[in-house]
C-alpha cells in the first residue's frame, strides 16, 4: 500500500507502477446482484445453463461490474491522505477479455499524471484489470480521482 502525503509526493510518483491489489473471486452471486442494481439480465451474465451453452462457456460478468470494482481495488493499492476523494471519470475504459463466473480478478496501478486543480489534485492513473491465469485483462481504463487536500 502506497500512501501519499502531499501533492510533491504524487508528482514524484509519475511513471511509477503502484502496485496490485489482493485477488478478487467473482462469484455468480455478485453478478446477479449488480444485474439486479442495473436492470441488465442478458441471458450471458445471469443464465448459467444458456450461457455454459453461449459463446464464452460459462456465465461471464458485466464489463461494467469489473470496472466498478475499480475504486475498491484501487484503495488496496494506494491512499492519497485528503479531506474528501471523487471519481472524476474515465478517460479510457476497454474491456478485452470477458470474465468467466468463478475467475479471480486484481488490479494493477500506474500513475499516469497529477495536476493541481483549484483545491484539488487530479491524479490520472491507468488501472489494468487482470484476469488470473489469463493472457488478456479485463478492463484497461484510464481513471481520473481528485482529492481535495
Amino acid at each position: 500500500m502506497r500512501v501519499f502525503t502531499s501533492p510533491d509526493q504524487l508528482e514524484q510518483a509519475v511513471g511509477a507502477d503502484l502496485g496490485t491489489s489482493d485477488w478478487l473471486l467473482i462469484t455468480q452471486e455478485r453478478i446477479d446482484r449488480f444485474a439486479d442494481a442495473t436492470d441488465d439480465h442478458q441471458w450471458i451474465h445471469v443464465d448459467p445453463v444458456r450461457a455454459q451453452a453461449g459463446p464464452f462457456g460459462a456465465p461471464i460478468a458485466h464489463g461494467y461490474l469489473t470496472a466498478a470494482l475499480l475504486p475498491a481495488l484501487m484503495r488496496q493499492i494506494f491512499r492519497v491522505e485528503a479531506r474528501m476523494a471523487v471519481n472524476y471519470g474515465l478517460n479510457k475504459l476497454r474491456f478485452p477479455a470477458p470474465v468467466r463466473v468463478g475467475s479471480s480478478v486484481r488490479a494493477a496501478v500506474r500513475l499516469v499524471e497529477v495536476t493541481k486543480v483549484a483545491e484539488a489534485v487530479q491524479v490520472v492513473s491507468t488501472a489494468t484489470v487482470e484476469i488470473q491465469g489469463e493472457p488478456k485483462p479485463a478492463v484497461v481504463a484510464e481513471t481520473v480521482g481528485r482529492f481535495y487536500l
